[in-house]
C-alpha cells in the first residue's frame, strides 16, 4: 500500500527528508509520494515515518495503490539492489 499526500499538505518539509526510499517529492503545488518508491517504510522501520512526522495528518494509503506487507518488502529489496555498491 503505497501512501499519498492529500491536499491538506501544509508543504512543512518534514515527511521528505525522513523517507529512507527517496519517494518524496515536492509537486507542482505540494509534496507527493511516487508509488513505485513507496514501501510504507517496510524494510527500514516499523512505522511509515513520514505518517509519524506528518504535523497534519495528510497522508494515507493510496487506493490506487493497494499493496501487501510482503509485495512492499519485495519492492523494499528491489530498491536496495538498485543502490549504488556505495550507497548501500
Amino acid at each position: 500500500m503505497a501512501l499519498m499526500i492529500t491536499d491538506e499538505c501544509i508543504n512543512c518539509d518534514v515527511c521528505e527528508p525522513e523517507c529512507p526510499n527517496e519517494a518524496i517529492y515536492l509537486g507542482p503545488q505540494i509534496y507527493e509520494i511516487d508509488p513505485a518508491r513507496c514501501t510504507e517504510c517496510v524494510g527500514h522501520h516499523e512505522q511509515p515515518q513520514c505518517v509519524q512526522l506528518c504535523p497534519v495528518a495528510c497522508i494515507p494509503v493510496n487506493p490506487q495503490h493497494v499493496e501487501s506487507r510482503e509485495t512492499l518488502m519485495q519492492k523494499y529489496l528491489r530498491l536496495q539492489a538498485e543502490k549504488p555498491a556505495s550507497a548501500a
